[in-house]
């Protein structure tokens, strides 16, 4: 029999820098020895929400890695990402959560796109009723891919059908992850800014078998400060002329970022907001640069210009410097309790309201933060906080 408190978070990507960050602060939270800061569901709006507890958390994942979480722990607090003594605190918890994770898939897996789907299918069900689960919430953290190229399948879900049952190849990794999920009946929530549940077929089938997605590419850095101060430009009436960002990251993700088919994806997802909030196309772009030496850390560095009364031209400049996992974690966390929730109350397809986490948010072109934050805290209030079932999202 199912438990009514116990919650599955199933991460793609379980044993990366993110996901071994979010794991360790929710076994470290949910046993009462840290805060939980930065977890925007843990302050006061969303008390009446019933959201999972943290300690209801139940992990497990998909990576084609085989690293034990332990020393992937290790190593975080080896460089100052987790707490000096978090890992030896959680090893029994990591351990367990070990023993759940699976192998996933890959660009070059050479199965039928078919077999792999149901594969992963499959571990998400077993993972449910093995653990006797209430829910389930699929949160992909893998490495973001190159951008895909449409195809004829992708237009709706029963093309796509069509195309997995004739042994064609056409989706994506993040894509097979997503339409699984959906056939699974597990809330996905999508913090790259891969296709994963974007692409129309896979969106569609989420609305249709009744379950949630939430997505993409989480804001944690330079496109969060961007989303506050663009804003602020117009809302002053002052006209942006330039606005030049550069990145400088290390460890996976600047490894990853630095081949520009992948660049691509982000930089364009980076982009799309800027252009929103300020309702014209400016020049000066996102550049990307690997910098192994940083490991888990970033820095970006913006130069803004701009244009104020008499045409006087005038400059901003700003720099961030954070740990991107211990940014990302906290809403990793956010993102599975309400998406938890949302399935809970029937909510189906693009969880709009989630927009505040994103850069790229589905289903709104919304992209100021305090109005996204509105959003989501009257959203909370009128969906999540109701005992009526929620036939989908408006």
């Amino acid at each position: 029999m199912k438990s009514a408190d116990r919650t599955g978070v199933w991460l793609v990507g379980a044993r990366g820098s993110v996901a071994v960050t979010t794991m360790s602060g929710a076994l470290a939270v949910g046993a009462g020895d840290a805060p939980p800061l930065g977890c925007v569901t843990a302050t006061e709006p969303f008390e009446r929400c019933a959201l999972p507890a943290f300690a209801d958390l139940v992990f497990g994942g998909h990576d084609i890695l085989g690293v034990p979480l332990s020393d992937r722990a290790a190593r975080l607090a080896a460089d100052g990402v987790l707490p000096p003594g978090l890992p030896d605190l959680i090893a029994a918890g990591l351990g367990k959560v070990d023993a759940r994770l699976r192998p996933g898939v890959t660009a070059d897996d050479p199965r039928p796109q078919d077999e792999q789907i149901a594969a992963l299918t499959g571990d998400l069900t077993e993972f449910r009723e093995t653990y006797e689960l209430a829910r389930v919430v699929v949160v992909n953290l893998a490495s973001t891919e190159p951008v895909t190229a449409p195809h004829p399948a992708h237009a709706c879900a029963a093309t796509l059908r069509d195309a997995l049952a004739a042994g064609e190849d056409v989706l994506p990794p993040s894509a097979r992850y997503a339409w699984a999920a959906a056939h699974a009946g597990c809330a996905f929530v999508d913090f790259t800014p891969s296709a994963g549940a974007r692409i129309p077929g896979v969106a569609e089938a989420f609305t249709s078998y009744g379950v949630p997605f939430a997505g993409s590419d989480g804001k944690t850095g330079e496109t969060l400060l961007k989303t506050v101060l663009a804003p602020m430009f117009a809302q002053r009436a002052l006209r942006v002329t330039s606005w030049s960002g550069t990145n400088l990251l290390g460890g996976g993700d600047g490894e990853t970022l630095s081949r520009p088919e992948r660049a691509a994806a982000k930089i364009d997802s980076k982009d799309r907001a800027l252009r929103s909030l300020l309702g014209h196309p400016v020049g000066g772009g996102v550049h990307i640069h690997n910098v192994p030496e940083l490991g888990e850390w970033k820095t970006a560095w913006d130069h803004v210009t701009f244009e104020g009364f008499l045409g006087t031209r005038m400059n901003l400049q700003f720099t961030w410097t954070g740990c991107d996992s211990a940014l990302a974690a906290p809403l990793v966390l956010d993102l599975a309790r309400l998406s938890a929730r949302a399935l809970d109350v029937g909510c189906a397809g693009p969880l709009r309201a989630l927009a505040f986490y994103f850069k790229d948010p589905v289903g709104t072109d919304v992209h100021a933060l305090s109005a996204q934050y509105d959003a989501l805290v009257s959203w909370a209030h009128e969906r999540l906080t109701a005992s009526q079932e929620v036939v989908g999202e408006e």
